[in-house]
């Protein structure tokens, strides 16, 4: 099943309470490609870097049947950059350098090859140019999965919304969607969402799990109680990328199919968040993912007899 991943590829320099770090390779369709591609081969990637991009970088990603055909080089310029500190609840952080580069005029090219694919994944970008991508696309995907956050609610409302009305999955945090609907019940905040287009909703709620939204249905995911948590960044992407890889490989995007889509994004989540920036998504075993899935299931499983 061919799927698409529209995003950021970067260079973050983190801080947490375990460490630092200097520039490293982040960015939204990295995780997202990374974690993806352990159910689904090819993924295909569309995004831009500069001259400076780590090479190192795009050969792993080749290794991992990955295709950066997609992925613009702009020799001359340099790679979006992001730096910043995080707090001691690993929950809350701080921006201390956004430099936008390249992806301040990213205008996505989808090769030949991309076309016709079933499963699209928009990272986190302007909505615009997640609007673009659709439209350039000849035929529409079985199934479009899109990422957001509250700096575009604040300065692209309007072109959020359009881009909303196009998709059939919308995946924020609990706070942007609260600002998104108006609503501080996550329950009418969801439904509030959904009028606006996505058939399905999924609220990150961080170390607490995560929600699927579906019409009347709800199902919630229990985060994995981790020892330490390293390096939070990354971990939403990768939480995306193992949700839309889980379905691409086996062709169900049913509400049944979703719950467990959400489970194995979880279980990809809690690996990234092991070790600073993509470290743990490079060599990750299949009896690791499913041992790890195990351990979700686990923790919700229970026998009972109503009386």
């Amino acid at each position: 099943m061919s799927l698409v991943v529209v995003g950021s590829m970067a260079f973050d320099a983190l801080e947490t309470p375990f460490g630092k770090t200097d520039k490293i390779v982040g960015g939204a369709a990295t995780y997202i490609s990374l974690s993806s591609s352990y159910f689904v081969k090819p993924v295909n990637v569309v995004s831009v870097v500069g001259g400076d991009f780590d090479q190192d970088h795009i050969a792993l990603m080749h290794q991992r049947n990955i295709s950066t055909e997609g992925v613009q080089v702009k020799e001359n310029e340099k790679s979006f950059f992001w730096s910043g500190r995080y707090f001691n609840d690993m929950n809350s952080r701080e921006t201390l350098v956004t430099e936008l580069n390249v992806l301040g005029d990213f205008d996505p090219i989808i090769p030949e090859a991309y076309q016709g694919c079933e499963y699209l994944m928009l990272g986190n970008l302007a909505p615009q140019v997640q609007k673009t991508v659709i439209e350039r696309l000849t035929k529409r995907p079985k199934l479009i999965v899109m990422d957001t956050m509250n700096f575009w609610m604040d300065i692209a409302l309007a072109e959020l919304k359009e881009t909303m009305a196009m998709i059939d999955v919308l995946s924020i945090n609990d706070e942007e969607a609260r600002q998104l609907s108006g609503e501080y019940s996550l329950v009418k905040a969801a439904k509030a969402i959904m009028a606006m287009g996505p058939k399905f909703l999924i609220i990150k709620k961080g170390e607490h799990g995560a929600l699927l939204f579906n019409e009347d249905k709800v199902f919630f995911a229990p985060a994995l109680p981790l020892e330490e948590v390293f390096d939070p960044t990354g971990a939403g992407d990768t939480f995306a990328g193992g949700f839309v890889g889980y379905l691409a490989s086996n062709g169900d995007i049913s509400f049944e199919s979703m719950k467990r889509a959400v489970i194995y994004g979880s279980a990809m989540a809690s690996f990234c968040v092991e070790k600073f920036g993509t470290e743990r998504l490079k060599d990750l075993t299949k009896e690791e993912i499913e041992n790890r899935v195990q351990q979700f299931v686990n923790l919700v499983q229970f026998d009972t007899v109503l009386q």
